[in-house]
């Protein structure tokens, strides 16, 4: 249920991000890497703005981004890490978006 309303929240937000040219998902140009990161670096700014994350998020730098495959899918996942959380399983956060640069999820798992 959290998941679905972090999504909900996004939508909007995120579209006005992408700028005048933007199709909904149907672009075939894949995001760079930079654009990637600075899409994600919003979305964890924002999910600490809303207290769905610990506001220390907000401070924190990009660990790494990689595409990686899902099924026939393949998705672009920005690692955060977050040192001043006590909990080791939470510690890294993981924004998940499609390869067009739109968010697409968030989790602890990388999975």
């Amino acid at each position: 249920q959290t998941v679905i309303l972090s999504l909900t929240l996004f939508l909007f937000p995120l579209s006005t991000l992408a700028g005048s040219g933007h199709d909904h998902g149907h672009s075939h140009e894949p995001a760079t890497q930079s654009q990637v990161e600075k899409v994600a670096g919003d979305i964890v700014f924002q999910l600490a703005e809303k207290s769905k994350i610990d506001a220390s998020w907000k401070a924190v730098k990009i660990e790494k981004s990689l595409t990686k495959k899902f099924g026939n899918n393949s998705e672009w996942v920005v690692s955060f890490k977050n040192e001043k959380i006590t909990d080791p399983d939470k510690q890294t956060l993981y924004i998940f978006l499609t390869m067009g640069g739109e968010y697409l999820a968030a989790n602890y798992t990388g999975d």
